[in-house]
């Protein structure tokens, strides 16, 4: 079971996130990093553990803002600096567009594809590539995305996002009946990630119990309420 650290980003600092509500994002203050500066809060992530992967989300890309890609090189490079290499997944809201480092993997939001009316030429170009991967975002019940995503799950790449937005930072734990319905669809050879509500270890187990091949948790990490040693246990 993997877990994956998360950093938000807006305006160059890294930001806390509270129910997928933008405008009540404020900077990060948090008991791993002695500041709000993305760079330095990669660097307290791999200093609590040996994560393999980073996700960082860039909000003013997703927010049509434009993508800060000069952090997003920074972030991947303070994320490898200590030898052990790594993986930075990254949601900038752009479509298509190279990363700008070998270690980023695109994610591709279906809020994104959404806004951009991007789904048909998606649908109709075949699958998104094998090396990109998928976030399917949710407010509550409403998916943020075109439907017709959902309805063709053989387009799907290899590795899929479960985005809860409504219970981010919230400590209403995750919605594991949704992880369950899209490990489903899934079927076999993709994995399946969870993200939104995760209070602690109990609700990462759970979560692997309905199918999901990893978690991506910020609050319970910077609230202690997972610390290095649950993270050696889930490991193990």
């Amino acid at each position: 079971m993997q877990i994956i650290p998360v950093i938000d980003v807006r305006g160059g600092v890294a930001v806390r996130a509270v129910a997928g509500d933008r405008t009540r994002y404020r900077p990060l203050v948090t008991p791993l990093a002695k500041s709000a500066e993305p760079e330095a809060l990669a660097r307290a992530y791999r200093a609590l553990y040996p994560f393999p992967t980073l996700y960082v989300a860039d909000l003013d890309g997703i927010e049509g803002r434009g993508a800060n890609r000069g952090l997003q090189q920074r972030i991947a490079q303070s994320w490898i600096e200590d030898g052990a290499g790594g993986t930075v997944w990254v949601d900038d809201g752009s479509l298509g567009e190279a990363p700008p480092h070998d270690s980023i993997r695109q994610v591709t939001g279906s809020e994104t594809l959404l806004a951009a009316g991007a789904c048909q030429m998606l649908l109709g170009g075949g699958p998104i590539p094998k090396a990109g991967i998928l976030s399917l975002d949710f407010r509550g019940i409403v998916f943020l995305g075109p439907h017709e995503l959902l309805a063709q799950p053989s387009r799907w790449p290899d590795a899929v996002i479960v985005m809860t937005l409504t219970r981010v930072g919230r400590g209403e734990g995750p919605d594991k009946k949704r992880v369950a319905e899209i490990v489903r669809l899934a079927g076999h050879g993709r994995k399946v990630y969870a993200a939104g509500g995760v209070r602690g270890p109990d609700d990462v187990c759970q979560l692997r119990d309905a199918g999901a091949a990893g978690v991506l948790v910020a609050t319970a990490l910077h609230d202690g309420k997972i610390k290095a040693g649950d993270l050696e246990k889930i490991a193990g």
